[in-house]
């Protein structure tokens, strides 16, 4: 059994219970949060008995096998280093971190550690996604030339506003998969090499509440983006090859349970609908990793999962996008 602490009682860490409730492998050991009343009620909720107020303590805890980092974006290098530290297991909520200098800083501390660690980019662990890697790697698209994502989602007022606005809540699922599908169909080297441009609009909290990116590659596969945390509920995401495009029409950011539909249109018109059936929801399917990984002493995941090295290539970019619509 995987005993599980929980740093943060946010509503993702709500989620990440919930998957941990229906596992019979895992379960949560304890919680911590700075809020008393929040905390209380989370805990309330799941079934846990042990509460900390001070992470640090939580951390420090003998009876815990692997931590869910659930804080915002710009603490978690803080609660992965120190977890890092400890010798412990680490799932963090997406994104990585908010700065290149915080994410070379855990991952300096991961890779001398040691320790198991994986970037809570939960759809990727997904079936679908599998799916669609084995789809480009076969060549089925021809040679690829371009990519489109969009996600918008209107949560800027209740997002934390230190986590840094629509790039790093929302812009990572788009640029992640970007990250993945140039991976799978050009080679594991080919997303390194680019140029890119942006453009964004500002949020009275200062932050980026709409972005746009646009990306060559070395190898002329051209790529554009939009994401925006101040309106809606609405995604998109397509892949175009020499031969056919691909898209995917439900939200490929949050796979469900059940059949997930994969649509492939030969340049002829020609229709391909191709189903890939899960028996659990993009979180289910990242604790079953986490804990096969942990079962089996792994210390980073199999791919699609994200791994550290995919994680700061992610990041990079993100990073590279908010530079770009600020300047």
């Amino acid at each position: 059994m995987l005993r599980w602490g929980i740093l943060g009682t946010s509503f993702i860490s709500d989620t990440m219970a919930g998957a941990i409730a229906k596992s019979p492998a895992s379960r949560i050991q304890a919680v911590a949060g700075h809020d008393e009343g929040r905390l209380a009620a989370f805990a309330a909720r799941h079934g846990v008995t042990r509460t900390y107020r001070d992470i640090a303590a939580l951390l420090a805890d003998p009876d815990v096998d692997a931590f869910y980092v659930g804080l915002p974006n710009h603490v978690h290098h803080e609660a992965v280093i120190a977890a890092a530290k400890a010798g412990k297991a680490v799932l963090c909520e997406k994104s990585l971190t908010t700065t290149l200098a915080d994410a070379q800083a855990l991952a300096g501390a991961v890779e001398d550690s040691g320790i198991f660690f994986m970037e809570g980019l939960m759809y990727l662990n997904h079936p679908l996604m599998a799916r669609l890697g084995e789809i480009l790697a076969s060549g089925r698209l021809g040679a690829l030339r371009a990519v489109t994502g969009f996600y918008a989602a209107d949560i800027w007022r209740v997002a934390n506003p230190a986590g840094r606005g629509t790039l790093f809540n929302l812009g990572c699922y788009p640029v992640s998969l970007l990250h993945f599908v140039v991976q799978a169909a050009c080679g594991p080297q080919a997303f390194a090499a680019r140029q890119l441009a942006g453009l964004g609009n500002i949020a009275p909290d200062g932050n980026l509440i709409d972005a746009a990116l646009t990306v060559r590659f070395s190898n002329g596969v051209l790529a554009s983006l939009q994401c925006s945390d101040g309106y809606g509920l609405t995604h998109d995401f397509a892949v175009h090859g020499e031969r056919a495009s691909l898209r995917l029409p439900a939200n490929p950011w949050l796979p469900q349970a059940g059949p997930s539909r994969i649509e492939i249109r030969d340049h002829d018109g020609t229709v391909e609908a191709i189903i890939v059936e899960a028996d659990g929801d993009a979180f289910d399917y990242q604790l079953r990793t986490v804990e096969a990984c942990l079962a089996d002493g792994a210390t980073r995941p199999p791919r699609p999962a994200p791994r550290l090295s995919d994680s700061l290539e992610i990041l990079s970019m993100l990073v590279d996008w908010e530079q770009h619509c600020r300047a």
